[in-house]
């Protein structure tokens, strides 16, 4: 059976109404939906990057917040289970003064029946300022995007195996904060990259701000049959694959979205793909090691390691909370 592409993720209505110029950006070229990272320049990306910054230090007053979104209603719509993403989003826009709503999907009319469609349009109808979407579905936000008022934003918190757009971002303030200049890196990315949304996006958003070497590192089941379009260098040895790199992004097997025996046992997976300090000895001596959680550990990586020195697992969430207030405060105009 051949193996499976990243190319068909997109469900159709997503195909039939996306056109060549980039639906995240206005007229202006300015950030009116995030949705995914690819297509996005490297400008917008920096902006928030950049903007970023400057929230971090809000996280580490003693009153954490700013007006930046007072008065803007913002409506959590997770279709599929999260804790990281939901709660960093809630938090952030709090911090930005915003009214957070947060809806219990499993409790909604959704479960009565009711399209995605008609729940949103219910929702806009109640003021909504801006959706933040997880969804099974690859291409859901983009779909709801199509349909919202022009005054309302839309940001993909992850949609199926499609994209993870702040995923991505927060993973690329977590490498420029402790690497800097991403032109002289070499980052591998290990693990389930046939399912992973986030891998995606790391691969769109390291390329666009220039990273000249980016690995990619799995079994052959683990690994989309179109991968190396995307400029990535492929290694099934991992040992060979960590040799020299700068930074080491760690994925989780996503057994939710496998179909089929895709691994002999999470024991052999360990064996061979598992993050262990003597493999991590084969990267650089001030390599940094990263995870998107959540972590299974004796699986993807080893608990020496996640709680290591090398490892900047917990400042990644750290920084997410100022990403997204980033990404936020952007879209409303802030």
């Amino acid at each position: 059976m051949p193996r499976e592409g990243w190319g068909s993720n997109l469900h159709t209505e997503t195909r039939m109404w996306l056109d060549p110029a980039n639906p995240q950006l206005n007229k202006n070229g300015e950030l009116h939906h995030l949705l995914s990272l690819e297509g996005l320049p490297a400008g917008v990306l920096r902006q928030i990057l950049d903007t970023a910054e400057s929230f971090v230090g809000v996280t580490q007053r003693e009153v954490k917040k700013v007006p930046l979104l007072r008065g803007k209603a913002v409506f959590n719509l997770f279709f599929e289970a999260s804790t990281r993403t939901r709660t960093t989003f809630e938090i952030a826009a709090k911090r930005l003064s915003a009214d957070v709503i947060n809806l219990a999907i499993n409790v909604s009319s959704q479960s009565k029946g009711e399209t995605v469609l008609d729940t949103v349009a219910n929702l806009a109808a109640m003021q909504a300022d801006m959706f933040i979407v997880r969804h099974a579905a690859s291409g859901a936000p983009y779909l709801i995007a199509k349909h919202v008022a022009p005054d309302i934003h839309v940001i993909n918190a992850g949609d199926g195996r499609h994209s993870h757009p702040t995923q991505g971002l927060l993973d690329m303030y977590t490498i420029r904060h402790y690497k800097g200049d991403f032109t002289k890196l070499r980052v591998a990315i290990v693990g389930d990259i046939l399912h992973s949304r986030v891998a995606r996006s790391q691969i769109h958003a390291l390329t666009t701000l220039g990273c000249p070497e980016i690995r990619v590192i799995g079994p052959k089941t683990l690994l989309p049959a179109d991968v190396g379009r995307l400029g990535v260098q492929v290694y099934g040895d991992m040992r060979e694959g960590l040799k020299d790199v700068d930074v080491v992004m760690m994925l989780r097997l996503q057994n939710e979205r496998m179909n089929g025996a895709l691994l002999p046992s999470a024991q052999e997976f360990y064996k061979y793909y598992g993050l262990t300090e003597d493999k991590l000895a084969l990267a650089k001596a001030d390599a940094i090691v990263l995870h998107p959680g959540p972590m299974n550990r004796g699986v993807e990586i080893d608990s020496s390691v996640a709680d290591g020195k090398q490892s900047v697992i917990l400042p990644q969430v750290t920084f997410g909370i100022a990403v997204r207030m980033a990404v936020m405060s952007i879209l409303a105009g802030n």
